[in-house]
């Protein structure tokens, strides 16, 4: 048997692989340093900030760090006032005063949020590579540049969902949205964690459709929190395992938590009480924030809860979908998905329009349905749905910005989940394969 020297048979890099490399890098090293200096110029990443002060604190505890470290030499954003958090916990309110300072420049008034971190401290322990850098500037550029990355993962994700391949020029303008939309804008500015938890509901939805059910359950964990969001997306999930029998996904999922529980309480043993009294404080003081509270301004005279109303309406007509989503295709089950994520803002929980950019989800899938429905005005429809997804947003917050006006700003954190649930019953008929109406064959007809 004649052996083959590995040395003659090595093949370096070609001249065009080489240069294809150095691009990639070239980019990426551009990308990095232009997310740096946004970082450094344009105010916010309220949210980031929050969890990288929160282990930040905990690790400066830990190492007993002198008035090098944390307690005096910390680069702030700007607008944050130097204070001492030596003794700092990743619970305090010292961290929610800080935030806060980011967030309004200033003490949060009564009625205003208080940026409270209520994260599981498994969840904090991701931000530990972020939290080693002591340049804020510089740690938001990097997450800026991570959740961009996690947008363009998004919109792919959502095209393999939604078992649809765009034309060309119909994907760079999908992509281009996703990244420059007002939501997904205003969610790098404001630097919250809900565009990689977006990431993770579309990664979990492909695993479910693969059959990795392991790998699902193992991700289940690390989006059971933040449930203003996650929360019906999350009980779907639960409702599509137990009816289908996927024990697979259950047992990832319960080795996944354990596995973290037990590494964060090892770390740090006394995590668990000031986290549910942090929970506990946020959502009271998140009571001014919810579709609730925004019907009861505008309707002040109404002789019954309207909020309750629609939640109780809302999560019956949820429980419907989901038990129509059983022994279907694949993709009524991301439809139930999305529209579980649509509707999660009206049933109570606090609304904030940065995490609308979950709505990409959604939105992907109608134009996706509006493509397959309407053959002959596709092009139209699709860039008609682009355009007002894109201008209405805009236009709303200019109108905010410029004259204020209560009303608008309800709308702007009102309206985009309404027009996802309306989108998305629009195109139903094409979901359960139904029949289309007349007026729908009349209009290809015209």
């Amino acid at each position: 048997m004649a052996f083959q020297d590995i040395r003659k048979s090595r093949k370096w890099l070609s001249g065009e692989e080489i240069r294809l490399l150095a691009l990639v890098l070239f980019v990426f090293v551009a990308l990095l340093a232009a997310n740096i200096a946004l970082a450094r110029l344009v105010p916010g990443g309220e949210w980031f900030f929050l969890r990288w002060s929160g282990a930040r604190a905990f690790w400066a505890a830990q190492s007993d760090e002198s008035a090098e470290g944390l307690k005096g030499g910390r680069s702030m954003p700007e607008g944050a006032g130097e204070i001492l958090v030596a003794q700092t916990r990743p619970y305090g309110t010292e961290i929610a005063q800080q935030t806060q300072e980011v967030a309004y420049g200033r003490p949060a008034f009564s009625s205003e949020y208080t940026y409270v971190l209520n994260d599981p401290f498994f969840i904090v322990l991701l931000y530990t590579p972020l939290a080693l850098f002591q340049d804020f500037a510089l740690a938001r550029g990097i997450w800026m540049l991570l959740s961009e990355a996690a947008l363009v993962g998004t919109i792919l994700f959502a095209f393999r969902l939604s078992e649809w391949q765009p034309p060309r020029w119909l994907h760079i303008l999908l992509l281009g949205f996703g990244l420059f939309s007002y939501f997904s804008l205003n969610a790098l500015v404001s630097g919250t964690p809900t565009i990689m938890l977006t990431f993770l509901y579309l990664w979990i939805l492909v695993a479910l459709r693969s059959h990795s059910d392991e790998l699902a359950g193992a991700l289940l964990p690390l989006v059971a929190y933040q449930w203003e969001v996650s929360g019906l997306f999350f009980l779907f999930v639960l409702f599509f395992v137990f009816a289908n029998r996927r024990w697979r996904v259950l047992a990832g999922f319960g080795m996944s938590l354990f596995l973290l529980v037990v590494i964060s309480f090892l770390i740090y043993p006394d995590w668990g009480l000031p986290y549910i009294r942090a929970t506990i404080s946020s959502w009271q003081r998140a009571a001014n924030l919810t579709f609730s509270q925004m019907l009861s301004n505008w309707f002040p005279d109404s002789r019954f809860s309207m909020g309750r109303t629609v939640s109780i309406v809302v999560g019956i007509i949820l429980f419907i979908e989901w038990l129509g989503s059983l022994n279907s295709h694949f993709r009524r089950v991301v439809w139930a998905a999305s529209l579980s994520l649509a509707a999660t803002p009206l049933i109570g929980f606090a609304i904030f329009p940065s995490n609308h950019v979950v709505l990409l989800v959604p939105f992907v899938l109608i134009v996706a349905l509006a493509w397959e429905r309407w053959q002959r005005r596709r092009v139209l429809t699709a860039i008609l749905i682009l355009f007002l997804a894109s201008i209405i947003p805009f236009g709303l917050y200019l109108r905010a910005v410029y004259i204020y006006d209560p009303l608008v700003n309800d709308l702007i954190s009102a309206l985009p989940p309404i027009a996802a649930i309306v989108g998305l019953y629009w195109m139903r008929w094409g979901i359960i394969r139904s029949p289309r109406p007349w007026f729908d064959r009349t209009g290809d007809q015209a």
